[in-house]
This record gives C-alpha cells, sequence and structure tokens, in this order.
C-alpha cells in the first residue's frame, strides 16, 4: 500500500510526532533529551521556521511548527531534525539499526475544523504529557518542553520558542495574554474544554 502523500503548505502550523523503535524509552536521560534540544537549535540555524512548542518525552517527541514562505517545507524540516537525531543517538551509544520507530505524523491545524480551537487543546494536551506520565506536577516545571514560554515572558528556554499568533490574539499585551490562556488552561484540566470558552 503505498504511503499518503504529506501535505506541505507555506505559513501552515504542523503538530508533529514520532516514536522511538518498538516504542522503547531510548529517550529516558536527560542527556538524550538534551540531544533533541541540540539537533532542534541545529535545525533553527540551518531553515527558516518556527517551533511554537515542543515536548520531548521517554520514547516519543511533539513539536508545534509552522512553516515560513521562504522556508522549508515540513518534511525537509522533519527529516533533517530525525536522521540528526538518530544518526548522533547511534553513535554516542556504540548503536546500530534504525531509531524510529515510523514516519512522523501530522497535523495541520489550519486545515482543521477550529483551527483556533484545536491549536489551543493541542497545546495543553502536548504540554500535559509529562504531567500524565509522572513527571512533573505542573507542565511549567518540565524542562523538555516550551510551554513555559507561554506564561513567563522572561523565561529563556533552551529552544528558541515563537510564541504562536492565536496566543498573540489573545490580548493587547503579555498580562492579558496569558489571563486568558489560564482560563483556557483550566477548562482544559476539568474536561470542559469546549468551543463555548472562547466567546
Amino acid at each position: 500500500m503505498p504511503r499518503k502523500h504529506r501535505i506541505c503548505i507555506s505559513g501552515a502550523t504542523y503538530h508533529t510526532t514520532s516514536r522511538c523503535i518498538e516504542k522503547k524509552h531510548l529517550m529516558k536521560l536527560d542527556k538524550m533529551k538534551e540531544l533533541m534540544n541540540y539537533v532542534l537549535n541545529m535545525a533553527q540555524e540551518k531553515y527558516k521556521f518556527e517551533l511554537n512548542n515542543h515536548t520531548i518525552m521517554d520514547n516519543h517527541f511533539h513539536f508545534y511548527i509552522t512553516t515560513l514562505p521562504d522556508g522549508e517545507n515540513i518534511s525537509r524540516i522533519m527529516q533533517f531534525i530525525k536522521s540528526q537525531y538518530a544518526r548522533r543517538y547511534n553513535r554516542m551509544t556504540n548503536r546500530i539499526g534504525p531509531f524510529w520507530n515510523e514516519r512522523f505524523s501530522d497535523t495541520i491545524i489550519e486545515l482543521t475544523s477550529n483551527p483556533f480551537y484545536n491549536f489551543f487543546y493541542i497545546l495543553f494536551y502536548i504540554a500535559y504529557n509529562p504531567v500524565r506520565s509522572h513527571h512533573v506536577s505542573d507542565p511549567r516545571d518540565y524542562t523538555y518542553s516550551g510551554f513555559k514560554c507561554y506564561f513567563d515572558e522572561t523565561y529563556i528556554p533552551a529552544v528558541k520558542i515563537t510564541l504562536h499568533k492565536y496566543f498573540l490574539s489573545l490580548g493587547n499585551n503579555f498580562d492579558e495574554r496569558v489571563k486568558k490562556l489560564l482560563e483556557y488552561e483550566e477548562n482544559f484540566k476539568k474536561r470542559i474544554f469546549s468551543e463555548s470558552i472562547f466567546s
């Protein structure tokens, strides 16, 4: 069966994810998560794109990436990240063989039925992965994520995070945006994250 054709759109927001081979926890050690941060920084130096958020877990990752009109497409960006990480990981650990379980999967936020709602739902879903996995109790405390950038204007992450346009639309200044985002987060945590909260 042929592989599904990847849709590459300039100026689109992609939620991408991929798992380690056989879902093994190959990225469990901090130094292996830090390696992914290193590779993400390499990718941002090489290609033009916005990293709007990321979460690096023990056996998979989630990225929020916005492609740019004068930048590379999502396939090229992700191919670079995944291949560079696998090559460096294998070299560091004296390992051979494939590292990733499959092609990366993606959702284009702007092509969903409600982009604004889905952007924030996925933002929280990604951020709360470490909470569900009992790494932290507050997603803002997880080191290998850009989530804290949306709440602390002074925070300097290990990887450059560009605040997404939907977040910027929440208010006229950072404090107004955070106040609204906290409302959305509370609704997400209560499992009543519905379109009505965006009115």
